[in-house]
């Protein structure tokens, strides 16, 4: 059976991310399609895919290797950010789905309670949910796609520390959905912008480190992950 190269491409944007694989260090197809238990014809495929991304850089004689973002390229993406998650927020309020307003009422009731009685263990994960329901609420699958990738990026670069106020946190979450369940495109957006710069002070750009690539093989699960 042939294993789907956004299979691929998940699982080495995931180890790109979570710093297995440091950056400026070197992707061989054959290394890679040993790794994930696959042939190198969706490893070549993912990495053009991820190339695309800004994940890879291929050079000439040199081949493919993880990109070395400059620390402008960095605050770069947080300022996308901060203009893209505000219009995602007002097209939600436009186009969301009752499915959508839900969802996101379940995360932030649940956040909320996780944020009120001191269990912030979950919070990120939650707060990524709800911020990835939100760019879907959108209906605009460029402007989704876009978003997951500002996040994937931030999430490579960044570390993120855990709100100073969780409870207020989860607060302006709820008021963005009040927002997008009114239909008030501009109130949406507003408060999305809000929530984003008080975020901003959270994050902590990740100093490079010496190259730790596993050699264990890291066979793809092509049921349980998506790109």
């Amino acid at each position: 059976m042939r294993i789907p190269a956004h299979s691929v491409c998940t699982a080495i944007r995931d180890d790109i991310v979570t710093g297995t694989f440091e950056r400026g260090a070197r992707l061989t197809e054959e290394q890679l399609a040993r790794r994930y238990g696959v042939s190198r014809v969706p490893v070549r495929e993912a990495l053009r895919t991820l190339e695309s991304e800004g994940f890879v850089v291929t050079r000439r004689h040199a081949g493919a290797q993880v990109a070395e973002p400059t620390e402008q390229e960095a605050a770069d993406l947080l300022e996308m950010r901060s203009l893209l998650e505000p219009l995602g927020a007002a097209r939600a309020a436009q186009r969301r789905t009752d499915a959508h307003l839900k969802v996101l009422r379940g995360l932030v009731r649940l956040g909320q309670e996780r944020a009120r009685g001191g269990q912030g263990e979950d919070l990120a994960s939650l707060g990524g949910w709800f911020h990835e329901t939100l760019a879907q609420a959108s209906g605009s699958p460029p402007l989704t796609a876009l978003l997951t990738q500002l996040r994937h990026k931030i999430a490579w670069m960044y570390a993120v520390e855990p709100a100073v106020r969780p409870v207020e946190a989860w607060a302006e979450h709820g008021a963005i959905v009040d927002a997008v369940a009114r239909g008030d495109a501009e109130r949406a957006r507003a408060l999305t912008a809000l929530h984003v710069e008080h975020a901003l002070p959270q994050h902590r750009l990740k100093r490079p480190e010496r190259p730790r690539v596993r050699v264990s093989q890291h066979v793809v699960n092509i049921a349980g992950r998506g790109n």
